[in-house]
């Protein structure tokens, strides 16, 4: 639990639990200057996804609550993202762009959104350079397992904070700047109070929250943020969707169907249909929705999807509690020079895929049944890998649905699966890769099999289902997402291409 002074915490129920959190908005911008009581100046750290999200959000915020605090960007020595960052308006004419670690040492506030692999790397010089009193700001919890992992800890004389928005960061910002006349919009964050020395870090990390848009805020620690994180964009965000998809376009080639109609009914269907509904409904209405000979198909789906899909889950679980996901990402860094990443956009998939969503006519894009059976089957795995971990229904929430349907399939809808695994962070793209390739095998050698062979739907597990109590969570938390959808085509001052 936690209290704030500033903010109205409001206690919410997410299925038979209750919970606290802090709901967003615009009309709370008036209380930042309270918030962000003591400090004069922040300094955003990186250029990646998040930060040039973050830092707009932010320096707007900032300035129309009339507060006197100057948002500074760090890049190292060189970096090529000097240029982006002055298009959209930081300068060194104005004193708001220079050297990361110059702006490190001015700033009371250090919103540290270098790669995970650069803040392994990079530490000790930066806790080095940070001012007495200074404020360690995180968007993740990578940091904290790494050092967990070696032995260290952050230095006993700082707050450290961690506001961690449940999305990419193009996302946070679309959505900040499409939210402006409806009272805000933006995406869910959680945040964590790691270190408080000061005794004012819950305030800040509330306002560092509000003032990016956050529709509402929900408590975490920073070990619970990156265990479900990092577990996460390897499950539904990003891996399992990319596994899925694949196994679905080549089996329903095997069943006649041509290219383009296999990834209308496996990728088109997902993206374009079946999240569409979570979104604005819950998984739930998904099989609601389906009447007669679908409802049994997905039926079949499910229950053969189901426990395969758990396997590689609860492993990614155990890989990442017990600091091996950790270690693979750190030692694919130090290989990326010799070894560099390549793109996966230019298979048959998603060449195809390409032709498809030339030709897409929004109004009839399918929602095919086995298709929308393995999907959900496989979330809600992830969900239940979570719950019996111990996480709270507002991480398990956001962590395995929302971030899924609200952040990440609008963009695979608008460019594919490919684009986002060969365009997200360093992190979530070491691990799609790794894992996606997992759920193909596994689905395909024991899921589809299964059907194949005519093995009986386990009613059991179809019951569990339709009483779980994560529907009644969902439902909570899509009361309080945004009212306004993510256009991921309009005009914005982010960028969704991370990498060339």
């Amino acid at each position: 639990s936690f209290a704030s002074t500033i903010f109205d915490v409001k206690e919410v129920e997410f299925a038979d639990t209750k919970e606290q959190i802090v709901k967003g908005g615009r009309d709370l911008f008036p209380l930042l200057p309270k918030a962000f009581e003591g400090i004069k100046e922040v300094g955003v750290i990186g250029w990646g996804s998040q930060a040039p999200a973050q830092a707009q959000n932010l320096r707007d915020s900032l300035n129309e609550a009339g507060c006197d605090i100057k948002v500074r960007i760090g890049l190292r020595e060189g970096s090529s993202s000097f240029e982006e960052a002055r298009e959209v308006g930081f300068s060194e004419d104005a004193d708001t762009l220079g050297e990361m670690y110059d702006i490190i040492k001015k700033s009371d506030l250090v919103m540290l959104l270098i790669s995970d692999a650069a803040q392994a790397a990079l530490y000790k010089e930066i806790f080095a350079a940070m001012k007495p009193g200074a404020t360690l700001g995180l968007s993740h919890g990578f940091l904290l397992g790494y050092l967990d992992s070696i032995g260290e800890k952050f230095p006993e004389d700082m707050d450290v904070v961690a506001v961690c928005p449940k999305g990419m960061g193009p996302s946070v910002r679309r959505l900040y700047e499409q939210g402006k006349e409806v009272n805000g919009a933006g995406i869910n964050a959680s945040f964590a109070v790691h270190q408080d020395v000061s005794g004012k870090a819950t305030e800040l990390a509330l306002g560092w929250g509000v003032a990016l848009g956050s529709p509402f805020m929900f408590e975490t620690t920073l070990s619970s943020e990156y265990r479900s994180d990092i577990y996460g964009e390897r499950g539904i965000l990003l891996g399992a969707v990319h596994g899925i998809v694949e196994s679905l376009y080549r089996r329903y080639q095997r069943q006649g169907m041509s290219p383009e109609e296999a990834f209308n009914q496996s990728c088109e269907s997902i993206t374009g249909n079946i999240v569409k509904i979570i979104s604005t409904q819950g998984i739930k209405a998904v099989y609601d929705g389906l009447e007669g000979d679908d409802r049994d198909v997905f039926k079949q789906a499910y229950s053969a999807s189901y426990m395969p899909s758990k396997e590689i889950l609860q492993e990614i679980y155990d890989e990442v509690s017990s600091g091996n996901e950790i270690r693979t990402v750190i030692m694919h860094g130090k290989r990326i020079n010799k070894f560099p990443v390549g793109k996966i956009d230019g298979t048959d998939t998603w060449q195809v895929g390409e032709k498809v969503r030339e030709e897409r006519d929004e109004e009839n894009i399918p929602l095919n049944p086995f298709t929308a059976g393995v999907y959900v089957a496989t979330m809600m795995a992830q969900i239940d890998v979570l719950l019996e971990a111990g996480h709270p229904y507002s991480e398990v929430v956001n962590e395995s649905v929302i971030e899924a349907v609200d952040s990440l399939c609008p963009y695979m809808h608008y460019r594919g699966v490919a684009f986002m695994v060969d365009n997200c962070s360093f992190t979530a793209k070491t691990g799609s890769r790794k894992w996606a390739p997992r759920f193909d095998y596994i689905l395909d050698q024991l899921a589809y099999t299964a059907v194949d062979n005519g093995k009986p739907v386990d009613e059991d597990l179809i019951s569990a289902f339709e009483s779980h109590k994560v529907h009644e969570a969902v439902t909570a938390c899509c009361e309080l997402r945004p009212t306004v959808d993510i256009s991921v085509g309009s005009a914005s001052s982010t960028k969704e291409i991370v990498i060339e």
